[in-house]
């Protein structure tokens, strides 16, 4: 018997829509002196808010104030003190979090039970967690002396906007470092309702500085000469651009780029759960997801079968209104990303794989991608190859452990897999040969603050979260630590 679902619809109003937003910069909110930024409704493809952009100008003015804030204030504070910040940083979330989870649908596109369980609890629990270090950095073997770097760049993407901050904020926060960090273009509304909590938690002026702009004020950003440590999630290409931007120079830095996941499902894995681990590792937030599982591996024996299962799944996924707490897959975030997935879509086809599209009806406006999987992939085609960040799975067999992992690693992304499979020997005998940083075992994006996530090759370097988070905002020499 199908079941139909009732519209259970959360009520925008929570988010307390502002009709503009200003920027955060010296403990205060400004208009800069950049044109004004407009939000949209990935949902409806119209416009949220306008929001007050930086210019050159004002990013200089931010790390001037970040150095200040450093060199006067937040570095010489101990641990303990910088701590309670980051308590009341992290309680301010949790306590705004239906505000929060609202508003991050609003502007993002993506369903309102992922921000609601995933996106802003997470948020609260990197505050917490790194509040947790802040006064245990010379107890942590992070050398006889580990320091703050001094003032962070940080820029964040637009699949988890609010996530992303708290993921480079807490650590760098909690190591003694001040931070001028420039959100997405187009998800710039949550970091701003987190500027305001930052406020109310009383945080020295110039500690955390929030610059709303384009991708020339990233470049100025991270280009700027009174900046010491350089933090990147974002595509492979502008995260080669920055690695090239700095090289010679004296600041540190981290990347977390694109990838191309692997989900390996071998004929013993229990097939209802892998079932939903691939649904999960593709379909979550849209597919928007660095380290989504677009590509699966499937033992040849149960493809067919193990196919079957998935269609019939990926077909019961609601797609529609992301503030419908029924949906399971919401907006695409802009038309730009929507326009890139189609012509995928349409290479894929063109060059010979098996497409198979939910029958799911979209929503007559925004920017929506039904469910899609594709038979038959080979290595040479796009769809294997090119980071898609959508709602589209590429579909190949192997027969043995060791084709398995070098279909695999045959890409040259390095952040993510997931194995499927009941014998504990075999999984960790292929997770041991996979190149990715981070490897799940019978389930798939699972996230958790004390553990470290980064990749290899073209997606990135260096890690975050966990000891290894913090230890990316210290200096971690014995000689000339601040």
């Amino acid at each position: 018997m199908e079941l139909h679902y009732a519209s259970a619809p959360e009520n925008a109003s929570i988010a307390r829509l502002a009709s503009r937003y200003q920027m955060f910069v010296d403990g205060k909110f400004i208009d800069g002196q950049g044109p004004d930024l407009e939000s949209t409704n990935p949902a409806t493809g119209k416009p949220l808010a306008a929001v007050s952009s930086a210019s050159a100008a004002d990013v200089d003015t931010a790390v001037a104030a970040a150095r200040r804030a450093y060199e006067n204030v937040w570095s010489a504070m101990p641990g303990a003190e910088r701590g309670k910040y980051l308590f009341r940083i992290a309680r301010g979330i949790a306590e705004r979090a239906r505000e929060l989870a609202v508003l991050e649908t609003l502007d993002n596109g993506k369903p309102i039970r992922e921000t609601r369980d995933f996106d802003v609890p997470n948020a609260a629990q990197h505050f917490f967690y790194y509040a947790g270090w802040a006064d245990k950095i010379q107890h942590a073997g992070f050398g006889s002396r580990p320091g703050a770097l001094g003032v962070a760049a940080q820029v964040i993407p637009w699949n988890f906007p609010l996530l992303m901050a708290a993921w480079k904020l807490a650590p760098a926060l909690a190591a003694g470092n001040t931070v001028v960090i420039k959100p997405a273009e187009t998800t710039s509304l949550s970091i701003l309702i987190l500027a305001e909590i930052i406020a109310d938690a009383g945080l020295p002026a110039g500690v955390v500085n929030i610059l709303p702009g384009a991708g020339d004020i990233g470049a100025a950003l991270v280009e700027h000469d009174g900046v010491d440590k350089v933090a990147f999630t974002g595509s492979t290409a502008v995260g080669k651009k920055i690695q090239h931007s700095l090289a010679g120079t004296h600041k540190k830095l981290t990347l977390e780029l694109g990838g191309k996941g692997a989900n390996i499902v071998f004929a013993d894995a229990a097939q209802d759960q892998a079932v939903e681990g691939v649904v999960n590792g593709i379909f979550f937030n849209q597919g928007q997801v660095c380290c989504a599982g677009s590509r699966l591996l499937v033992q040849e024996s149960i493809a067919e079968e193990f196919l079957d299962r998935l269609k019939t799944r990926a077909a019961a996924l609601r797609v529609g209104d992301p503030l419908d707490k029924n949906t399971d897959v919401g907006a695409i975030n802009s038309a730009a990303q929507l326009t890139k997935i189609t012509e995928l879509c349409a290479a894929g086809s063109n060059e010979g794989a098996g497409r198979w599209t939910s029958p799911a009806m979209l929503p007559e406006q925004g920017f929506f991608v039904a469910p899609t999987i594709f038979t038959d992939a080979t290595a040479s085609m796009r769809i294997s190859r090119e980071e898609i960040f959508g709602p589209v799975l590429a579909v190949s067999t192997f027969r043995t452990p060791d084709e398995a992992v070098a279909k695999a690693n045959n890409t040259p992304y390095g952040l993510s897999a997931g194995v499927w499979t009941e014998k504990g020997s075999r999984a960790m005998g292929v997770a041991a040969g996979l190149k990715a940083g981070v490897v799940w075992d019978n389930t798939f994006n699972k996230f958790d603050p004390t553990a470290a996530f980064g990749g290899y090759g073209e997606s990135g370097f260096g890690r975050e979260g966990g000891p290894s988070g913090l230890a990316a905002y210290l200096n971690t020499d014995d000689e000339g630590v601040l």
